[in-house]
């Protein structure tokens, strides 16, 4: 058994990755961009030359000098870099439009260290996105079981995006539990489950994580992140069953 939400960490089996700009001719602007996203990370971009006019403007994840996943760089354009995390708070974002590249996806299990907002505008974005595509996955499956803290429960009310977001997915038929400090009382018309407490879990986690039912086939998929400093959050995601199923696990018996 896990001894604490800090200790999956150390189960992290990332090898080394990194992501390669391809035949770019995007304007600087737009490479600072993806620089700025990954600055500080353990993840580092390159620009290399292809030989097929198919790879222009594509960026690849490279992992143990083998290209595992290629991504336009439209595609990270419209989907992470000019977006705005007030865009999924606001709900101006669909949850069905919520996507991830995959050259992102990729990086599954590669420990973050992101910075929240006055100090990065961007550093935890791609955490958010990632929150947002577990709960569409969850959304999409209608069953199984979504465990999601918030530090605050007021959150899910002041964040009009994120509200209808747990309407939808609670009506569905997946199981949603939720975890926080403070009052449940304006979530009663939810039908979730309310979690609360005034532990390390529940001032400083931060995780979404999905189960399929019975932990049977199907996705599984975990994003876990700790504030050990104020405003500064170490995280990651896995798509690992047996390693989201243990988180999950935790969490349900410990938190």
């Amino acid at each position: 058994m896990a001894e604490s939400l800090r200790s999956f960490f150390d189960e992290l089996e990332a090898p080394d990755r990194h992501l390669a700009l391809l035949n770019r001719s995007s304007p600087d602007p737009v490479r600072n961009l993806l620089d700025s996203l990954l600055d500080g990370q353990p993840v580092s971009v390159s620009e290399a030359e292809a030989d097929s006019a198919a790879d222009d403007d594509v960026v690849a994840l490279v992992e143990d000098g083998s290209v595992v996943a290629r991504s336009t760089l439209d595609e990270l354009l419209e989907s992470v870099l000019l977006i705005n995390s007030d865009l999924y708070k606001t709900g101006a974002i669909e949850l069905d439009e919520v996507a991830l590249p995959a050259v992102f996806e990729g990086l599954d299990e590669v420990p973050f260290r992101v910075r929240g907002y006055p100090a990065s505008n961007k550093e935890k974005l791609l955490l958010i996105i990632i929150s947002r595509v577990i709960e569409r996955i969850a959304a999409e499956h209608g069953d199984g079981t979504l465990r999601a803290s918030f530090q605050r429960l007021s959150r899910i009310d002041d964040e009009r995006g994120t509200r209808s977001v747990y309407e939808r997915v609670a009506g569905t038929g997946v199981d949603v539990h939720v975890y926080g400090v403070g009052d449940v009382d304006s979530l009663s018309g939810l039908p979730i489950t309310v979690h609360t407490g005034t532990s390390y879990p529940y001032q400083r986690s931060w995780f979404v994580v999905f189960t399929p039912p019975d932990g049977g086939d199907g996705d599984h998929v975990a994003l876990l992140a700790l504030e050990d400093e104020p405003n500064v959050w170490d995280g990651f995601w896995t798509f690992r069953p047996e390693l989201v199923t243990r988180i999950e696990r935790y969490i349900a018996e410990e938190v």
